[in-house]
């Protein structure tokens, strides 16, 4: 359950990158979308993986094909990013999970990392960077994973970010929720259908073994100006538990594959509540039986950092 109350109407965006000719005219159309979400009563807005790198095409077309400058451009623009989302979180009183970007992170010696951020009405900015690298982002871009993993405590809830690849490794999101994470968000960027197959796949075993929501977000269309992005396939997901009283499928709302637009749906926490308690199976109490769990806890707990943000 939230702290604000029994149930969160959230959205989750099929972003499709675009060419935006400058920053304000990306600014712009980050408001639009905000305030198409808003206007459908959602209060937590969630955009995807590396969908901030669009900006790239702000700087020309030199750095259009140059990944390595493409990190340190956009990377730089990123308070310039965060201040335009903590300014339509404020004015709309809403959580936003901002498109995802590389940077180079000073306490990590100046090595990029993949970092998302969730920002509160008030301002409050949330960082949780990339943990385990893709091959492509390992050997291509030499994008450093940060072993931080964090549980963000919010005014509505406690909110984990497992980024897209994270989110295949059942012991990341696993830490988060014995840490009291309600709600674990997945930002996705993925080039084939392969790609969006995993994280899919991998957001309804999540949801399903710890009995919380789950939401997908990615990425979608071509830009083939961009040699980052320039194929992406997916659709965002709300998933949850496929148990008594929710949907048999395990499907709250899922978007048509590859189509641009928010997928919306409210999350019903008193539900999946109960069926922690009462349903068929009990998978997050359960989960403990396996055997190394309770050691693998054990050792997990203490390497996650719960930050209040408002």
């Amino acid at each position: 359950m939230t702290a604000a109350g029994a149930s969160l109407r959230l959205a989750a965006a099929q972003y499709p990158v675009g060419r935006p000719a400058s920053f304000d005219a990306w600014a712009r159309n980050i408001e639009a979308w905000v305030g198409e979400a808003v206007a459908d009563g959602a209060r937590l807005l969630v955009f995807p993986e590396y969908g901030a790198l669009e900006l790239a095409s702000t700087f020309g077309a030199a750095m259009e094909a140059d990944l390595a400058g493409q990190i340190r451009a956009v990377g730089g623009l990123i308070d310039e990013v965060d201040a335009v989302h903590a300014d339509l979180a404020r004015r709309h009183d809403v959580h936003i999970l901002a498109a995802s970007l590389p940077v180079h992170a000073a306490d990590l010696g100046g090595q990029p990392v993949n970092r998302a951020r969730l920002i509160a009405p008030g301002g409050g900015i949330g960082i949780q960077d990339k943990r385990i690298m893709t091959p492509w982002e390992r050997e291509i871009w030499e994008i450093t994973g940060n072993s931080a993993a964090r549980v963000f405590d919010t005014a509505i809830g406690r909110i984990g970010v497992a980024i897209c690849y994270d989110g295949e490794f059942p012991l990341i999101v696993r830490a988060m929720v014995v840490a009291g994470a309600d709600l674990i968000l997945m930002p996705s960027a993925t080039e084939t259908v392969a790609g969006a197959t995993r994280v899919r796949v991998a957001a309804l075993a999540r949801a399903l073994e710890n009995q919380v929501p789950v939401v997908t977000a990615p990425t979608v269309g071509a830009a083939p100006w961009s040699p980052a992005l320039d194929d992406n396939h997916g659709a965002a997901g709300i998933f949850v538990p496929a148990d008594k009283g929710l949907p048999a499928t395990g499907v709250l709302a899922e978007g048509t594959f590859d189509a641009p637009g928010w997928v919306t749906a409210t999350i019903d926490f008193e539900a999946i509540a109960a069926v922690r308690q009462g349903g068929g199976v009990r998978g997050r109490r359960d989960w403990l039986e396996q055997v190394g769990a309770a050691q693998a806890d054990a050792m997990a707990l203490p390497g996650v950092e719960i930050l209040r943000i408002e």
